[in-house]
């Protein structure tokens, strides 16, 4: 080989080096320009857990009084008195309100002088209780018996002195016609001895009327509750019948739910109730006890009622409660917490982690259940599910902390 051969082949050989270095700074510049990627990002997980929950229908109903009463007169009379207002809590047999007895005291009064007098016209004393006498122990019927006893006499004696012709056919006449007039006067006593017996029983009913009625006037709670109206003053004439007041039982309280058909054929009366009240975080509770034999066929629900216990009192009728009947128990589901569940446009998703990425997974939950919901569809028992997603999206990486 030439010297010149060798001069280029050194050459070329020293610029194909020169080439390759150049293309691995320029390589290596520009890896070290290059940005590097976000590092992982720390989240929490938990496992969506299977847990074992009572099969509930949820529903909304209206809390209503066991029992409401109107309180009104049963006499007429002005009202002297009324102990209660708006609010007031009673007990059964305690004055609600009373009239002016005056009239009414007059009244008994009265009808005890006539009792009196009826009485001491039978023969009785003023003030005794025994009202059923033996008429021929009377004054009277003995009076007209003695009468009739001597007619009757007189009478027989005119026969046998008649048939003797020592007395004329007149006096005998006379003597018959006088015992007819005895025998009618002792009947009539009789009648009077009943009529006067009558009228002491009648005199006794007006006695008690009269008393039942001073009784009356005072106004008496039929039940343990609490005054939700009050209907009438002191010094207002009252009709017989006006309300004065109304109560309400309040404790059991009645829990009216309107199911719907699909759901209700599940329900049964002795079923646990669980509900709250709007501004009340207390869990209350009841059970079932009565169901609508019909479907209402303009909404197509069932009305359940059930009996909720309200002793202190807290809860109001006609106050709207979210309701849960138990209608099933140990049912498994899959729950996670509320706080892993992203709602946007109303699609419900969580972050699984997997292999060091979070991925969307959508979801359907169901009942709230605590501080958790359950997951109906979209997610298994175990699933790493990150608990707090903030703005985390589908595929970022992510490291797992305790």
């Amino acid at each position: 080989m030439s010297i010149h051969a060798l001069t280029a082949f050194a050459l070329g050989l020293a610029l194909l080096l020169s080439g390759c270095q150049g293309q691995d700074s320029v390589g290596a510049e520009e890896k070290k320009s290059k940005p590097a990627g976000p590092p992982p990002r720390e989240v929490k997980v938990t496992p969506a857990a299977e847990r074992t929950v009572a099969r509930t229908v949820s529903a909304t109903g209206t809390l209503a009084a066991d029992d409401q009463v109107v309180l009104g007169t049963k006499v007429a009379g002005r009202l002297a008195e009324i102990t209660v207002d708006l609010g007031t809590r009673v007990k059964r047999g305690q004055v609600i309100g009373k009239l002016d007895q005056n009239d009414f005291k007059f009244r008994v009064e009265q009808a005890e002088a006539a009792l009196q007098q009826a009485r001491v016209r039978l023969g009785l004393s003023a003030t005794g209780s025994d009202e059923r006498v033996d008429p021929e122990q009377t004054a009277i019927v003995r009076q007209a018996r003695a009468m009739l006893d001597d007619a009757r006499l007189t009478r027989d004696r005119s026969i046998r002195l008649a048939q003797q012709e020592l007395i004329a056919r007149a006096q005998l006449d006379t003597a018959e016609a006088a015992l007819q007039v005895s025998e009618g006067r002792y009947q009539d006593a009789l009648e009077e001895v009943r009529n006067r017996q009558a009228v002491i029983a009648q005199r006794r009913s007006e006695l008690d009327l009269a008393r039942q009625q001073l009784t009356d006037t005072v106004i008496l709670s039929p039940l343990d509750g609490v005054v939700s109206l009050k209907q009438a003053s002191v010094g207002e004439y009252l009709a017989a019948g006006t309300p004065i007041a109304t109560m309400v039982r309040v404790h059991p309280l009645r829990l009216r739910v309107p199911v719907p058909e699909r759901e209700g054929a599940g329900v049964r009366a002795g079923h646990a109730v669980t509900l709250t009240v709007e501004g009340d975080p207390t869990v209350y509770r009841g059970r079932v006890v009565r169901l609508s034999p019909i479907v209402q066929e303009q909404n197509r629900t069932l009305m359940v009622e059930a009996e909720v216990p309200n002793e202190r009192g807290f809860l109001r009728p006609g106050s709207f409660a979210r309701v849960d009947i138990m209608t099933e128990v140990s049912q498994p589901v899959v729950s996670v917490p509320a706080s892993a569940v992203i709602v946007f446009a109303g699609v419900e998703k969580v972050l699984v982690v997997r292999q060091g990425k979070t991925s969307e997974v959508r979801v359907t939950t169901g009942r709230r259940l605590g501080e958790d919901v359950e997951i109906v569809e979209g997610l298994k028992r175990g699933d790493s599910v990150v608990t707090r997603p903030g703005n985390l999206v589908g595929g970022q990486p992510v490291t797992v902390v305790p």
